[in-house]
């Protein structure tokens, strides 16, 4: 049985592998985790000796294949809490993450099978993530941030890489939420600020930070 401060530990080095070629450092897990540096090295001793990361001071860190199955399926209560709150309870997408970070460490396999039964087996959560079925498949799609298109080009939004409740807020006034078509009509040269035209042509103007981070399906 693992405590939930080593769950976290497992779902952030998942994550940060992710987006990583080689193996994860013990800085970014404490930027991941808010914390210094030394009480992750003590975390990541406790889980090398439970053969769930392969750790070597200075040479990063990297999940076990047994780490990775626990990983993947905390990732997956995660995501299916989120779909929960925000199809059958009527939560905004800004507002079930921290609730989802509590209910992903709920242990009973059988209440989250009945719970993704329930709900009809959705393959992604609010925010656009891929929820991994019970054998810990992803069902991928290949979406492009909105800053990677040039003028005329479009696509469905599919997803976001920042889950931040101001991000999401701001998305949602916006109307660039999950579902909505956009077009790209103009790029600024200044700043590479983006303008969009949405479903019903209205038209936003959004920075190129935040284009980095809402994520379409292309046309």
């Amino acid at each position: 049985m693992n405590s939930y401060t080593e769950e976290n530990y497992l779902k952030a080095i998942y994550h940060l592998s992710l987006t990583n070629d080689k193996s994860v450092t013990t800085n970014s897990i404490a930027a991941a985790m808010s914390t210094k540096a030394a009480s992750v090295t003590d975390m990541l001793k406790k889980l090398a000796e439970k053969k769930l990361i392969n750790y070597e001071r200075y040479q990063g860190v990297s999940l076990t294949a047994e780490g990775k199955t626990i990983a993947i399926k905390i990732v997956r209560k995660h995501r299916l809490w989120e779909f929960f709150l925000v199809e059958k309870l009527q939560f905004k997408w800004d507002e079930v993450h921290e609730l989802a970070e509590e209910l992903e460490h709920i242990k009973s396999a059988e209440l989250i099978e009945r719970l993704d039964k329930f709900l009809g087996f959705p393959k992604y959560d609010p925010h656009g993530d891929p929820i991994p079925d019970v054998n810990g498949r992803f069902n991928i799609n290949e979406l492009k941030p909105v800053s990677t298109l040039l003028v005329n080009d479009g696509g469905i939004i599919m997803g976001v890489r920042e889950h931040l409740p101001q991000f999401l807020q701001y998305l949602e006034k916006m109307r660039l939420i999950i579902g909505n078509k956009i077009t790209v009509t103009d790029i600024a040269a200044y700043d590479q600020s983006v303008q969009l035209k949405l479903n019903d042509n209205e038209t936003v103007n959004i920075s190129r930070d935040v284009a980095k981070n809402i994520l379409v399906k292309y046309d």
